[in-house]
């Protein structure tokens, strides 16, 4: 779920209401609905490997579950194992808020409770301690200053459920216990958890505010703390065949707290980087945003011409390591992104050549993939000859502040240790290509 909303000075804050809790209108229908309490049953649905509802013609479900039952299905008729026939809960449970609070509970009917909830745009549904949140890949009003004040200080049970009340629970057990609290965000890709990991931060940065007040010109910790989103999810997050903005890498985050309660640091642990990503990428796919915001025209607006520091072309397909899937993202404005990241690196207070060192580095790695060895007669020995200023191998030793004809013999003609001594060991063209690669991805 790439993209951020912009709140302009004067612009009214949406009311959350109509996503937290189901209308007059809603619960009147659920009431309404048709429902016998000993015949009203699911039974799977082999065409959408779901669950359908049906009348339980004959049979009985809670004696042997191998007992045949009829299920009744409009006109149509299906037989099924009692065990896999499971009792649609009463009407009064419909859109339930807790599913642990359900009459009966099988997966049909949790399917069932999450389906019609989502489709009232009710995304956010306890279960026991967690929270089930569903992912609508649209934009709704209820991450806003105004959606927070309904969960500051409030018990769960005292307001409708939202990701933010299991954060106010947190944080409200680490005051009063003492203790350390944990919150784990997990589901399969695209289900929403580099989002929701965003907004648990932002609601602790609004919660845990040292002061009312900022100072004028300074960065508070809070900015700092929700700024580092950008910068990781430019070097840590790509397209895959699932989702545009998906994280190929596992983070622990762990938020430090005053006696107080109030914000007095952070510290982010990376794990499990999908290096091979850097160099090549499957057809749908796209390797790290930060390589297609580099080339973006924005660029030549930061600090004096970004793309021309970074000895980068305006063409994507000049660099192969990451143009051999997509290349461009429908629902990502590379240049917009450009502008995040460039912002959340002055937040966290990086020095100008600090930035552009980072920046010219990920450069590095793009021109790298342009760099051709080549024999001569028939020697197998790799060679480059191409080494001046304005090709691949000098842009990218350029990049890297070295010597190009030194790191290309370091690639054609490497030197390896054999017992006590040093031996130079001569390259193919396969062999040295694949050192590029290799290099690139242990120094990640």
């Amino acid at each position: 779920m790439p993209g951020h909303i912009k709140l302009t000075k004067g612009a009214v804050d949406p009311d959350p209401t109509e996503f937290l809790v189901p209308s007059i209108e809603m619960k009147r229908a659920d009431q309404a609905k048709p429902y016998d309490n000993k015949k009203s049953v699911w039974i799977p649905d082999p065409k959408t490997h779901g669950y359908r509802e049906g009348i339980l013609e004959s049979g009985e479900i809670d004696e042997d579950p191998a007992c045949k039952c009829v299920v009744s299905v409009g006109h149509e008729k299906f037989t099924h194992k009692a065990s896999e026939v499971g009792r649609v809960n009463p009407p009064k449970f419909e859109k339930c808020e807790d599913m642990v609070n359900l009459t009966f509970l099988n997966d049909a009917s949790v399917f069932w409770n999450l389906k019609t909830r989502y489709q009232a745009k009710l995304i956010h549904t306890y279960s026991g301690l967690f929270v089930v949140v569903v992912n609508p890949y649209k934009r709704y009003p209820l991450y806003t200053h105004r959606c927070s004040k309904i969960y500051l200080g409030k018990r769960r049970n005292e307001a409708p459920p939202h990701l933010w009340a299991i954060a106010e629970t947190a944080y409200r057990g680490m005051l009063q216990n003492s203790k350390n609290q944990a919150m784990l965000i997990t589901g399969e890709s695209g289900a929403g958890k580099t989002e929701n990991t965003k907004k648990v931060i932002t609601y602790l940065a609004i919660v845990a505010t040292s002061s009312g007040k900022k100072a004028e010109k300074k960065v508070s910790l809070e900015d700092q703390i929700v700024a580092t989103n950008p910068i990781l999810e430019s070097y840590g997050n790509a397209k895959t065949s699932r989702n545009d903005n998906s994280s190929r890498f596992g983070k622990f985050i762990r938020i430090h707290f005053t006696t107080s309660g109030k914000l007095a640091g952070c510290d982010i642990v990376s794990y499990l980087l999908e290096k091979s990503r850097i160099t090549e990428q499957q057809e749908v796919e796209r390797s790290y945003h930060i390589f297609y915001q580099l080339i973006q025209p924005y660029g030549d607006g930061i600090g004096g011409g970004l793309r021309e520091k970074c000895r980068l072309s305006a063409d994507i397909y000049d660099y192969t390591y990451v143009s051999q899937g997509k290349t461009k993202v429908d629902s990502i404005d590379d240049n917009e992104e450009l502008e995040y990241t460039e912002d959340a690196f002055n937040v966290l207070g990086f020095g100008e050549q600090e930035k552009f060192d980072c920046y010219m580095l990920t450069a590095a790695v793009m021109t790298f993939g342009g760099v051709e060895f080549k024999t001569k007669g028939r020697d197998d020995q790799a060679e480059c000859e191409q080494t001046g200023p304005d090709t691949f191998p000098g842009k990218a030793a350029a990049l890297c502040g070295v010597d190009s004809n030194a790191m290309i013999k370091a690639f054609c003609k490497p030197r390896i240790k054999v017992g006590t001594e040093w031996v130079t060991k001569g390259q193919t063209c396969e062999q040295a290509g694949n050192a590029v690669g290799e290099q690139l991805l242990r120094c990640t």
